[in-house]
């Protein structure tokens, strides 16, 4: 199946290239658009149609694989949530009707919750204090690359860094976890981080903070070097101390940004799957929806549940994702 699902990438790829590529040259369309008249009597020349056609040609390849990888599937999963375990028979809305009353998915969900609350709001503001302390320092180049490093590793990789800085033996022996090598020789005892809820979750959504925390600093690094520094110079000579500035000068010039940055973060949480999966499987009251969906569809073989808690993760990014979109589209307007 992966093959013939790459193989219908580079049919696709290569057709749409070669179309691209006819129509983006000056090669004579003579023959295949000739000089027409409009409904008016109008003609129309060969180098209009031209002109007509090429934004077509570039996006239809884009589309098709859009519709092919995305549209498709996800009217597909929709449909298959109103089956039972093997798509069989239809059961209407009896998955959704289960899925509340289920501990699993109930539980799933208000992790998600606790995830949302907390993950997005402190990634962009330690993303935001990095961008302004790093601004004045001779080496923030450095800085922010070592910063941004997580953003280059994969969640598993990131999620077994983490598991060696969690690593937990017993009392006796020495400790190989960084974070209990350093309680130990506190005076502490070693602690098992993420087996023991609820701070268990606490610590899984450092990993994301961790790997999130880059992504924010970048953008909105960006957002405060294109804050005029005539406004800034203004603020400091009717006596704003560096405080006063930054709440009430820097924040509100770069609010549309950190907006931006706190949705994107809230997508990544709300599809967060190979943190959890890597670290604990959903073991220990850390289970989320994305890890659920797995279990009920890869493990249980139930496609009809799988395929709900699938849809249930759709609609709660649509949402989120049209006004990211539509905010994105309004800057764009007004620029």
């Amino acid at each position: 199946m992966d093959q013939i699902g790459s193989a219908l990438v580079a049919i696709v790829l290569g057709v749409g290239g070669l179309l691209v590529y006819f129509f983006g040259t000056n090669i004579s369309l003579d023959k295949l658009v000739p000089d027409y008249p409009d409904e008016e009597g109008k003609i129309i020349s060969r180098e209009n149609s031209r002109e007509q056609i090429r934004p077509w040609l570039f996006i239809a390849p884009a589309v098709f694989l859009l519709g092919v990888f995305l549209v498709y599937p996800a009217l597909r999963t929709t449909y298959l949530s109103f089956f039972d375990d093997r798509s069989n028979n239809f059961v209407g809305l009896d998955n959704y009707v289960w899925a509340f009353k289920d501990d699993g998915f109930v539980l799933s969900l208000q992790n998600n919750v606790a995830w949302l609350a907390i993950v997005p709001l402190v990634s962009t503001v330690f993303g935001l204090l990095i961008a302004v302390l790093s601004d004045r320092v001779r080496w923030e180049s450095a800085a922010k690359s070592f910063i941004f490093m997580p953003m280059a590793i994969s969640f598993v990789g990131a999620s077994i860094i983490w598991k060696f800085v969690y690593a937990f033996r017993a009392t006796e022996q020495d400790q190989i976890g960084i974070l209990n090598a350093v309680v130990v020789g506190l005076g502490g005892e070693a602690q098992t981080w993420y087996t023991e809820p609820p701070l268990n979750n606490l610590m899984l959504m450092i990993i994301l903070i961790w790997i999130q925390t880059g992504f924010a600093m970048v953008l909105l690094s960006a957002a405060l070097k294109n804050i005029p520094g005539e406004i800034l110079e203004a603020a400091r000579i009717d006596g704003a101390n560096e405080i006063q500035v930054f709440f009430q000068v820097m924040i509100p010039q770069i609010m549309g940004t950190i907006t931006v940055v706190m949705t994107t973060i809230i997508m990544v949480v709300l599809k967060v799957f190979d943190i959890v999966y890597t670290m604990t499987d959903g073991q220990f009251k850390t289970e989320v929806l994305g890890n659920y969906m797995y279990r009920w569809m890869f493990r249980n073989f139930d496609y009809g549940r799988g395929s709900m808690i699938a849809v249930t993760i759709m609609l709660a990014i649509t949402p989120i994702l049209y006004w990211n979109i539509r905010e994105f589209l309004r800057e764009e307007s007004v620029r």
